[in-house]
C-alpha cells in the first residue's frame, strides 16, 4: 500500500470513529489487565458478562486475593480455558501485590513477566491503560493488515513491526482499536462485508473480490 493510501485509510477510520476504545469493560488498569488475560481465545462479550459483577467489588490485586481462588474460578467458568486463566490471574495478582505495590506496571518487560501476559496482552494494557502508542496484533489486526496490504507479514510480530513503521505517528495511538474493530465487524474472517467497507478502494483484497 502506498504511503498516501495509508494516510487516507486512517483518516477514514478516524472520521468514522474519532475516539475508539476497547470493548472490554473495566474501571482501572488492574481490571483491564484481568479482562485482557481472560479474553484470550474468548469473546469480549463473554468476558464482560463474567467480570461485570466481579468488578463491582474486585478493584485491586488485594481484593482478588481476598476473594479467593475457588470463588474466582466459579465466577469465570463460562469463559473458555477458565481454570488456566484463573491460575494465571491469581498468580499475577500475587506478583503485583508483592513486587509492584499492588499497581500494574507501565513497562513492557514487567508486564510480560506476569503469568498469562504475552506481548499482545502487554501491548493492549500499555496502549489502553497508559496511553502508549503500541499496536497489539490479534487475529483481526493480522487479517486486516494482510488483506488490505497495509502491513503484510507472516507472523503477528512481523505485522506489528511493520505497522509501527508504516502507521503515521498521528494515528498510532488509536490504530490498534480502529483495526481490530474493522476486522471484527466489517473485514470478517469468513465473509468480509466489502459492500459497506469504507476502505474498499484502498484495499488489495477488495479490488480483487468485488
Amino acid at each position: 500500500m502506498k504511503p498516501a493510501d495509508r494516510i487516507e485509510l486512517f483518516r477514514r477510520l478516524q472520521a468514522a470513529n474519532p475516539h475508539p476504545t476497547t470493548e472490554l469493560r473495566y474501571g482501572n488498569p488492574f481490571q483491564l489487565l484481568v479482562a485482557v488475560i481472560l479474553s484470550a481465545q474468548a469473546t469480549d462479550k463473554s468476558v464482560n458478562l463474567a467480570t461485570a459483577p466481579l468488578f463491582k467489588s474486585i478493584k485491586t490485586p488485594a481484593d482478588l486475593l481476598a476473594f479467593g481462588p475457588e470463588r474466582f474460578e466459579e465466577a469465570i467458568r463460562t469463559i473458555g480455558l477458565y481454570r488456566t486463566k484463573a491460575r494465571n490471574v491469581l498468580a499475577t495478582a500475587h506478583i503485583l501485590q508483592e513486587q509492584h505495590g499492588g499497581r500494574v506496571p507501565d513497562q513492557r518487560e514487567a508486564l510480560e513477566a506476569l503469568p498469562g501476559v504475552g506481548r499482545k496482552t502487554a501491548n493492549v494494557v500499555l496502549n489502553t491503560a497508559f496511553g502508549q502508542p503500541t499496536i497489539a496484533v490479534d487475529t483481526h489486526i493480522f487479517r486486516v493488515s494482510n488483506r488490505t496490504g497495509l502491513a503484510p507479514g507472516k507472523t503477528p510480530l512481523a505485522v506489528e513491526t511493520k505497522l509501527l513503521k508504516v502507521v503515521p505517528p498521528e494515528f498510532r495511538q488509536d490504530a490498534h482499536h480502529w483495526l481490530i474493530l474493522h476486522g471484527r465487524y466489517v473485514c470478517r474472517a469468513r465473509q468480509p462485508d466489502c459492500a459497506r467497507c469504507i476502505l474498499l478502494d484502498l484495499c488489495e483484497y477488495g479490488a480483487k473480490h468485488v
